[in-house]
Formats: C-alpha cells, sequence, structure tokens
C-alpha cells in the first residue's frame, strides 16, 4: 500500500502540493484531468481552492476526488 495524503495545499496553474504520511512531498499537476467529466469543474479556481485531505486522499469541495495511490505514483517529488 502506497503513502496516504495528511496535506495538501492548491498551488499556480491547478498543481498540488501533498504531504504523505512518510514525509514525502509531491507536486502533482491536475491539469492533464481538467477536460475530463467531472472534473471541469475544477477549472473554477473557487473549485480547484477548496482541495481538502480525505480520508487518506484529497476531495474538493463538490465532490471530485482522487485515488491517493495516483496522487503518489504520479506525483513528483520536490
Amino acid at each position: 500500500m502506497n503513502p496516504r495524503v495528511i496535506n495538501v495545499k492548491p498551488e499556480q496553474n491547478f498543481k498540488l502540493l501533498i504531504t504523505f504520511n512518510n514525509g514525502e512531498m509531491k507536486s502533482f499537476d491536475v491539469k492533464p484531468y481538467l477536460e475530463i467529466g467531472i472534473f471541469k469543474e475544477l477549472q473554477d479556481e473557487s473549485i480547484f481552492n477548496s482541495v481538502k485531505p480525505f480520508l487518506g486522499s484529497i476531495q474538493w469541495a463538490n465532490g471530485v476526488d482522487l485515488c491517493p495511490d495516483t496522487l503518489y505514483l504520479e506525483g513528483e517529488a520536490c
């Protein structure tokens, strides 16, 4: 099992700075998802900036979430 999210901070250009429970920090680019289904709503910066840690992963105010394994495996080390 991969590490789980303990903190997330929205950044410029639709990126997230994510801290995992193993102490690693990664940058995750959400842009590739912004043209897919419900992820289109994240183009609204107020919604994008509403991201919070949720049950070891992340979730936005509109209910959109991403798998913690995706965040960890596809995120870039900081």
